[in-house]
Formats: structure tokens, sequence, C-alpha cells
């Protein structure tokens, strides 16, 4: 089992930043990666940002050069760095474990945070 806790986010003025966090707990040798995730109102839930075991990254298109993924191994938590923040990054985001064991997947989601940004 793995457990994760987001935390970090609020309003703010289009141009700002938010960092998020997500404390990582539980299984944690079996995570394969962390991602962040988010939906806005009506829309269907999409990859922001996502951090590899050996560490590489991927992003979503919208948010390349804006956002960065980075994790703290010591303190068990992955951040996301969003600078330049637009209105349509209103959201809430996401943190997202994928477990391996054997040759299952699993997917863990913690419960969210909120990020509203005013124009």
């Amino acid at each position: 089992q793995v457990q994760l806790v987001e935390s970090g986010g609020g309003l703010v003025q289009a141009g700002g930043s938010l960092r998020l966090s997500c404390v990582v707990s539980g299984s944690i040798f079996s995570i394969n990666t962390v991602g962040w995730y988010r939906q806005a109102p009506g829309e269907e839930r999409e990859l922001v940002a996502v951090i590899m075991s050996g560490g590489s990254t991927n992003y979503a298109d919208s948010v390349k050069d804006r956002f960065t993924i980075s994790r703290d191994n010591a303190k068990n938590t992955v951040y996301l760095q969003m600078n330049s923040l637009k209105p349509e990054d209103t959201a809430v985001y996401y943190c997202n474990a994928v477990a391996v064991s054997g040759i299952r997947f699993y997917n863990y989601w913690g419960s969210g945070t909120q990020v509203t940004v005013s124009s």
C-alpha cells in the first residue's frame, strides 16, 4: 500500500507561482513513477508531469518551461514547482503513484489540492 498526501495549493494571481508537495509513505520501494495530474470542472483528469524512478521526467505541452517536477528522496516528497501561472491552470491537482509488484501495476491517488489562478 502507498499513501499520498498533497499540500501547497491556494489562490494566486496570474503570473504568480506555487509549489505543490506530495508526501509519499508506505511501500515506497515498489513505486515506479510519481506524477501530478489535474482536473478542472467539467474536464477529464489530465497528466501534468511525471518523474520516473530513474529520475527522468515528462511534462504536458501546456506546462513545459513553466512547471518543474522534482523529488527529495530523504523526505519521501515529490514537488511540483509552478511558475508563470495562468487562469487555465486552475484545477484540483492530484498526486499519483504507480507501484509494481511482480507483473501487476497498482495506481494510488491523493485526495487533491485546489489551485486557483485569478486573472
